[in-house]
């Protein structure tokens, strides 16, 4: 079972990025798909669902400017991240879950908003 991030970097403040999470080893269209992310030196935090058929969720610092989709054909999940902020800047993690809340996790992004 692997999880695979990519898609961050450094972006300027007001700019976008999108990420990916690629799939692999287990029944992924059955699962619901999280971004969570970690600012240096504190905790993690949830940032979006997208469920097996398709309802998200979003903490409420990213709506109406972050979007999570998926493909299922492709067992790979995005987040769309527009009007990105300094205080957006974390290590951004994709994780799935079915009974168990976060069963598999991804390596991590680091994503950057600065001038």
């Amino acid at each position: 079972m692997e999880l695979e991030e990519s898609g961050g970097g450094l972006v300027q403040p007001g700019g976008s990025l999108t990420l990916s999470c690629a799939a692999s080893g287990f029944a992924f269209s059955s699962y619901t798909m999280s971004w969570l992310r970690r600012v240096s030196g504190q905790g993690l935090a949830w940032v979006a669902d997208i469920t097996g058929g398709g309802p998200t969720t979003y903490v409420d610092s990213v709506k109406g400017r972050f979007t999570i989709s998926r493909d299922n054909a492709k067992n790979t999940v995005y987040l769309q991240m527009n009007s990105l902020k300094p205080d957006d800047t974390a290590v951004y993690y994709c994780a799935a879950g079915d009974l168990e809340r976060y069963r598999y996790w991804g390596q991590g992004t680091q994503v950057t908003v600065s001038s």
